[in-house]
């Protein structure tokens, strides 16, 4: 049985795969904040032309779909990457985040 995934898990990984290559000179805020965008910008063309209801059912094609859960699995490990080196606890940004939100636009 295979322990469950966490963030600092993950973190781990990702930081001990860097280090077995030697990438951790590149690993600089500018250039994971670049790489970040990259990735983003990939996900973003998969859905560039879609119309709405498209997009609703991308992950219906098996082909797409995995090309989406790749660009997304990307995009999430250089933020990961990047908080890691900032040193910025994700959870807790996106938890102050929120909080600050449901101060700003309170529901009605």
């Amino acid at each position: 049985m295979t322990e469950p995934l966490d963030v600092a898990k993950l973190q781990r990984r990702l930081a001990e795969f860097a280090a077995a290559r030697d990438w951790q000179p590149y690993h600089t805020p500018k250039n994971l904040v670049a790489a970040l965008s990259v990735e983003a910008s990939e996900l973003v063309e998969i859905f560039q032309w879609l119309t709405p209801e498209e997009s609703a059912r991308v992950m219906d094609d098996s082909g797409t779909a995995h090309r989406v859960t790749d660009e997304i699995a990307d995009v999430l490990a250089y933020l990961l990457q990047l908080c890691e080196v900032l040193g910025v606890d994700p959870l807790a940004a996106l938890d102050a985040k929120i909080d600050r939100n449901e101060r700003r636009f309170p529901a009605p």
